[in-house]
């Protein structure tokens, strides 16, 4: 196989994943995964000697300006440069795609790629008031190259009627799924909670999950003391869990380094390819909250360079931050999410495999590789940046199948942004309209404390309103809003009568 294929076509040689639920630190977990996925190659020595570029994905928990200088340190790796991902769930994929980019140029031959989160270690010191033993480094460090910009993702209209975060987003994306599926609140709240329970039952057998445990659909559906409320529909159990201490590396060389350095077919695996792209950047200019023009484009792009249809890959996993995020992805890739012989997960997904920060993707690719490496095939990961907007697939293939195609990156963009989009307005100060889609959010003491909708007041326009009097809360959270008629008032608000 390796005459058919360029010496610099990029491959998986190593993988490493770590959970710890003691006191550790950001860095030894990271120079522990480093160490690992080196030793995973099966020859150790010869990949240090050859790293030449490290890349990190920014730390929610340990916002340093470098932490791949951090794990050369350790590890005692002299690369030509350091490179950083910013925050975003694509960012394992982005910094992926940057170093095969690299490497199929011949700029780089051997890359290792890491992240960590110890927000569980960083929260219970916050608990005991005290700081974590995190270090730091010196004012000014940099890498050498950041990829990815922030952005703004949320709407000045959104953010007025409390849209501000994942955990009011994608619930209200939840509402518009459910409404395409024609069910009521109760057979949807149960449909969630079988979901969510084929993503549990594979923590099981994941030695690197944060929790083991594998509830019912029962237990993830219903609200109760361990499982409160979070927001309508979502119990605690669906939300992603980002309460841990992990860290997962991948070690990336090209075919000829492999070649030379005595690496046994058997432990590669090739990335086919890549590919990524964004949503409109502000959800509620998206015609449907249900579907994802940037996921099917991308899918369609990295399966097609690959001659491959979604049918042929035995090994998923789909980023799973929230369920409507499984869904979505699900009627973009023409999947079942029920299928009992292909989970959509190989870890058993964020809600409880763990979700640390945006490195999550490090541990499906290095947990994927795994899986490859054993039973063959190919493989596939999805990624999920912000509100459904940043999106990212990755296709691998176990080095010992058929002869396929050199890897490539696809960036679909433009063909997205030529897509149609709603206008956003504000919400009218008077008058009435139909709840389109709602969600509300809980306090910890689990009582509703905002409730949040969307309305269509015009062609082609999109507001978002919110509610915060006892009345509306109260119907909310014991009826169903969809399809309702609204009241405006001041203030940006809405009540139901």
């Amino acid at each position: 196989m390796s005459a058919a294929l360029p010496a610099t076509e990029p491959l998986i040689v190593g993988a490493a994943q770590l959970s710890d639920h003691g006191e550790p630190t950001p860095n030894a977990m990271l120079a522990a995964v480093a160490r690992e996925a080196l030793a995973d190659s099966g020859e150790p020595e010869a990949m240090l000697a050859a790293l030449d570029s490290l890349g990190a994905v920014e730390s929610v928990s340990w916002p340093i300006g470098d932490p791949a200088r951090e794990i050369a340190t350790a590890i005692g790796a002299e690369p030509l440069e350091t490179v950083l991902a910013v925050t975003g769930g694509t960012a394992p994929i982005e910094l992926l795609a940057d170093s095969c980019r690299r490497i199929s140029a011949g700029e780089r031959h051997a890359v290792l790629i890491a992240g960590v989160e110890c927000v569980d270690v960083l929260m219970r010191a916050m608990k005991q008031g005290r700081e974590p033993n995190f270090p730091q480094q010196a004012p000014g460090t940099a890498p050498s190259r950041v990829i990815g910009e922030p952005a703004e993702a949320t709407h000045p209209v959104e953010r007025d009627a409390g849209l501000i975060a994942p955990v009011a987003y994608y619930p209200l994306f939840e509402s518009a799924l459910r409404r395409t599926a024609g069910r009521n609140p109760a057979d949807h709240q149960r449909y969630l909670g079988e979901l969510w329970a084929g993503f549990a039952a594979v923590t099981a057998d994941n030695p690197f999950a944060w929790s083991r445990e594998a509830p019912s659909a029962a237990e993830i559906a219903t609200a109760s003391a361990a499982n409160r409320q979070v927001s309508i529909p979502y119990t605690k159990l669906m939300n992603s869990n980002i309460q841990t201490n992990q860290a997962a590396a991948l070690l990336l060389c090209s075919r000829g380094l492999a070649d030379e350095a005595g690496i046994e077919p058997q432990r590669r695996v090739a990335i086919r390819s890549t590919a990524s792209a964004s949503d409109h950047p502000f959800a509620s200019s998206r015609v449907r909250f249900d579907r994802s023009p940037a996921l099917a484009a991308c899918a369609r792009d990295a399966l097609g360079h690959a001659g491959l249809e979604i049918g042929e890959i035995p090994h998923l996993d789909i980023y799973s931050c929230f369920p409507s995020a499984v869904e979505v992805a699900a009627a973009e890739l023409g999947l079942d999410p029920f299928a009992p012989q292909r989970p959509l997960t190989v870890t058993g997904g964020l809600s409880f495999a763990g979700g640390p920060g945006s490195n999550y993707v490090t541990h499906s690719l290095a947990a994927l590789s795994g899986r490859l490496r054993a039973d063959g095939g190919h493989g596939l990961a999805t990624g999920v940046g912000w509100y459904l907007t940043k999106h990212g697939v990755v296709l691998l293939t176990a080095d010992r199948e058929e002869v396929g195609p050199g890897y490539a990156h696809f960036s679909p963009q433009r063909e997205v942004d030529a897509g149609p989009e709603l206008r956003i307005v504000p919400p009218p100060q008077s008058g009435s309209a139909e709840i389109a889609a709602y969600t509300a959010i809980y306090s910890r003491e689990g009582e509703p404390e905002i409730g949040i909708a969307t309305f269509e007041p015009g062609p082609n326009e999109r507001t978002v309103a919110r509610a915060d009097d006892a009345g509306t809360l109260a119907q909310l959270a014991t009826s169903d809003a969809l399809g309702r008629r609204a009241r405006f008032s001041r203030g940006g608000r809405f009540e139901l009568s």
